[in-house]
């Protein structure tokens, strides 16, 4: 989703000195990457280079491939118009989110541009080496729609406990995998580079960069799916990863519970309470994905699902208000079918939050549904691929 030139960009600075090429053609790069494209004259601004550096710059990013350059739109200014850079089409990624129901797959594009996507339907949890031999598969059948161009890797956002500084995922209790090495299975099966994170987590990245979040530098986002519940959050525009990158578990705490007639399971945790799996049961549905859960909620009348839709939202309240009390956060984000439990009465829900938080902390508190809808956490998972090449556009792996 392209901004415009007005709209505000990241916080990203090139160097004057000849030696750190690499930082500036990085800097350009992510520019390009996370605006969908600017121009000339307002690369030169926001990197603090000279025009002749950024000219040359793009001139090698063009050769590389990472970003073509277009006319400029005709202004009103005097003088000729500033060419405008945008992302190249030539570097894609895999993105992948594993779920308790279903692979998903897509071919993401710079910029967040999600170009194919693919639905692997799954009557079981699949085990890391499935996902890893699907993986594989689908890429292959996916060879005539990418073509020629340049495959960067594979990012894989899964519901569990991710360590940061290998993508071991040492604990995803929906999928029942424990110490699973999924970069080592993929990157074996596909014979492309992998990077692993948490679905979550990557989902308040994906909304922070080009949903929902863009230009809010403390953010809390929460994602709702057929795992359960996980979070994200950013502060001060960087994301927070804790000692082993495992920040964000908001789904793993036990919310306090006003009525005690809401509480449906024993010491429950916030992803026990507030769950899909009890409104597909109320619903009568089996499995959907989020289109169809969406739809199916919207057009519910029956008492059952009403009242299972309210104590949700009472418990989700209680919680988020607990998130905004610690972290002060401008903005929260909600993804998934939390999206479908505050859409039945967006103020509403928006005022009992707000009713069970510091009143200094709520004045300037938002709560939106997450922009990049069912992309969110595929684009998020691509950031993960992309994330070589943005550092080092001339270096990363081929």
């Amino acid at each position: 989703m392209p901004v415009t030139e007005a709209e505000p960009l990241p916080a990203v600075r090139g160097s004057r000195n000849d030696s750190v090429r690499r930082e500036n053609l990085s800097a350009v790069v992510e520019l390009v990457h996370r605006s969908g494209g600017l121009s000339r004259a307002t690369l030169t601004t926001a990197t603090g280079l000279n025009r002749s550096t950024i000219a040359a710059l793009v001139a090698e990013l063009v050769e590389l491939g990472i970003v073509v350059e277009t006319t400029a739109d005709p202004t009103n200014r005097v003088g000729r118009p500033s060419p405008r850079v945008q992302p190249g089409e030539a570097p894609v990624t895999i993105a992948v989110n594993p779920e308790v129901d279903a692979i998903e797959l897509a071919v993401v594009g710079l910029a967040g541009r999600v170009e194919h996507r693919v639905r692997h339907e799954m009557d079981h949890p699949a085990s890391p080496d499935e996902v890893a031999q699907i993986v594989a598969e689908r890429i292959e059948g996916l060879r005539d729609a990418i073509g020629s161009r340049r495959m960067i890797g594979v990012g894989l956002a899964v519901p569990g406990v991710v360590r940061a500084r290998d993508g071991l995922v040492r604990w995803a209790p929906h999928l029942d995998w424990t110490d699973a090495p999924l970069t080592s299975l993929v990157e074996s099966a596909t014979g492309l580079p992998a990077w692993v994170g948490n679905d979550a987590s990557l989902g308040a990245l994906a909304e922070h960069r080009f949903g929902a979040g863009r230009g809010v530098d403390d953010l809390v986002y929460l994602n709702g799916g057929a795992s359960g519940i996980g979070g994200g959050v950013i502060v001060d525009g960087h994301p927070l990863a804790g000692a082993g990158g495992y920040a964000g578990e908001f789904g793993q705490n036990r919310p306090g519970v006003g009525d005690p007639a809401d509480r449906v399971t024993a010491d429950g945790t916030l992803e026990d309470e507030v769950s899909r799996a009890r409104l597909l049961d109320v619903l009568g549905l089996r499995a959907a994905d989020e289109a169809t859960l969406t739809a199916a909620l919207r057009s519910a009348t029956g008492r059952q699902v009403v009242d299972e839709v309210a104590r949700q939202r009472r418990i989700l309240a209680v919680a988020l208000s607990n998130a905004i009390n610690v972290l002060n956060p401008s903005l929260v984000v909600l993804g998934g079918f939390l999206t479908d439990l505050r859409g039945f009465d967006p103020e509403a829900f928006d005022t009992t939050v707000g009713g069970q938080v510091v009143a200094a902390a709520w004045a300037d508190t938002r709560i939106m549904p997450a922009r990049l809808g069912a992309d969110r956490l595929l684009i998020g998972a691509a950031e993960l691929a992309f994330a070589p090449l943005v550092a080092d556009p001339a270096g990363s792996r081929q």
